[in-house]
């Protein structure tokens, strides 16, 4: 279970890690006024997608009629499906430094890891591996004194600097047991005149731990596509891609998001119709591929229980009942593919039987929006 980022901080403050002044807000006009108490202030949206930052999500107000202004825009974006029922109102603080400090789990060593480098900010994920010390912990040793003075020297921290990390570091795994999370970040933790400070918080917490959390917010996780999925007995994840993609079963799924990647392509979503679904659930699937609103949608079914007849009916289905305009790849194989492909032919849509042309053919319609044959 994710937490959202003001709920990490008051964990953290909980644990004597320092984190901004700040207030969680429901309006515009209560942004305004704890941009009137606070002084100049970043406004964040608090949604459990990430890359809030590149989303616009994360701004910055000089006083509380910019804060008031922006909140008004935050509250109606959309960032990884998700709109924000409240913000996270901050001041704005002086940055000297930053850096990145996490603790996760490490399931190859099956062991905490501690995770730590000098880039801090966005885009922790494209740092190079040189560029960050891990330092494994034994779950009977603890984190020990010598752990986080060997990471402070390879930060290359004063004296002074490695004092308050270092409370920091063992303040934060007491987190990390205690509260049974699978990850606890600050991206950036955040130095400025000898002062430590976590400006962001990321705090996971292990979903067959909640039964001994009885003190934890519940956070629902899934956006209102993810839940409307759930509902329907189908397994849905919305991604950042416009290629909106419905394969069945879960390692055809991966598969075609894989071999997208591989062609250049970018995944709208992971959607898994099932190895048996009927027509009845294959237009329930299209009905969420056509809510991601995507640039090409790329159908790919291996008829095993399912019928290729039954996908090829609800598709046009659909189509006639959404109209839908979106351009489509469409491959087929497998139980009753001439009946299938033959029914989709006859209203115009091409087929495809080897995944790999299908794919293509979807990166193709996604760069170009359209495509001769696909309706």
């Amino acid at each position: 279970m994710k937490l959202f980022e003001y709920m990490g901080k008051e964990l953290f403050s909980a644990y004597n890690i320092p984190i901004p002044k700040g207030k969680v807000v429901f309006t515009p006009l209560e942004a305004a006024g704890a941009a009137e108490m606070l002084g100049p202030v970043v406004l964040k949206v608090q949604i459990l997608a990430g890359k809030r930052g590149k989303a616009g999500g994360v701004v910055s107000a000089r006083n509380p009629e910019e804060a008031q202004k922006e909140a008004e825009r935050l509250f109606t974006l959309e960032v990884g499906g998700s709109r924000a029922s409240c913000l996270l109102i901050e001041q704005k603080m002086q940055i000297d430094r930053e850096f990145y400090l996490a603790i996760t789990i490490d399931t190859t060593g099956r062991c905490p890891v501690v995770l730590a480098s000098t880039s801090g900010g966005m885009d922790i994920e494209d740092v190079p591996d040189e560029e960050m010390i891990t330092c494994p912990i034994d779950v009977l040793m603890g984190l020990q004194p010598f752990m986080a003075r060997e990471i402070c020297r390879r930060l290359e921290l004063s004296a002074d600097e490695a004092v308050g990390f270092s409370a920091i570091l063992r303040n934060l795994y007491q987190l990390f047991q205690e509260r049974d999370a699978e990850l606890v970040e600050i991206n950036p933790l955040v130095l400025a005149d000898n002062s430590w400070t976590a400006v962001d918080a990321k705090v996971t917490v292990d979903d067959d731990a909640l039964v001994r959390q009885n003190n934890l917010p519940r956070v629902e996780e899934r956006t209102d596509l993810e839940k409307k999925a759930y509902e329907s007995g189908l397994a849905f994840v919305r991604l950042s891609g416009d290629i909106g993609v419905m394969a069945n079963g879960a390692g055809m799924s991966m598969a075609t998001l894989d071999m997208l990647d591989y062609f250049g392509g970018r995944a709208a979503n992971f959607l898994d119709a099932g190895g048996g679904a009927g027509a009845a659930q294959t237009a329930r699937a299209l009905e969420l591929l056509l809510a991601t609103r995507p640039k090409a949608v790329l159908i790919n079914i291996f008829g095993g229980i399912t019928r290729c007849d039954d996908v090829a009916e609800a598709f046009l289905q659909v189509q006639k009942e959404k109209d839908i305009s979106v351009p489509v790849a469409f491959r087929l194989a497998g139980t009753n593919e001439e009946e299938g492909g033959a029914i989709l032919r006859e209203a115009g849509v091409q087929v495809y039987r080897n995944m790999e042309e299908a794919v293509r053919k979807a990166v193709e319609l996604a760069k170009s929006g359209s495509g001769e044959g696909e309706k």
